[in-house]
């Protein structure tokens, strides 16, 4: 596998951000913004200093993006990272491209100080789970084998 460059998105990737993030939830079905809107929100999203975008490839002709929040929270001196969405274009994927944006991202998070990394997955989605559990992440509560899920509610 060649290297996979990886680099942090700008304001001035708002356009490319917002293209990719539109092109992950057309491709999964998810009903959500335009990629204009998309590209509008990331605008003032990345100049933010509690969240983070990686882009893989270059600014010219990215492959992939892994989008990340930050917050504080009262567990840990730093925070906690939360990977919202990791998406690889599909004629990239198996070649190295979501292994080298995990990995930055861990990196980054870990150099702004966070100390845990969260990240939901569809049970259903078995190859995704493998992924991150090939990377270290489990869904099991640390030190027991109870399953944590995530619930959610649309306000």
């Amino acid at each position: 596998m060649a290297a996979v460059d990886v680099f942090i998105a700008s304001t001035g990737e708002a356009g490319v951000v917002g293209r990719l993030l539109y092109e992950f939830n057309t491709e999964f079905e998810t009903p959500g913004p335009s990629a204009e809107e998309f590209a509008a929100r990331f605008k003032f999203l990345l100049a933010r200093t509690d969240m983070l975008v990686l882009l893989s490839g270059t600014p010219a002709a990215p492959t992939g993006l892994a989008f990340l929040t930050l917050r504080p929270t009262p567990y840990y001196d730093g925070a906690l990272a939360q990977l919202e969405e990791l998406y690889v274009q599909p004629g990239l994927r198996g070649q190295g491209v979501g292994t080298a944006l995990l990995t930055r991202a861990v990196q980054e998070v870990r150099e702004r100080g966070g100390a845990e990394m969260h990240i939901n997955v569809d049970e259903v989605d078995k190859d995704t789970r493998r992924f991150y559990e090939r990377h270290g992440f489990t869904n099991l509560q640390p030190g027991t084998d109870c399953r944590m899920l995530c619930y959610l509610r649309e306000l």
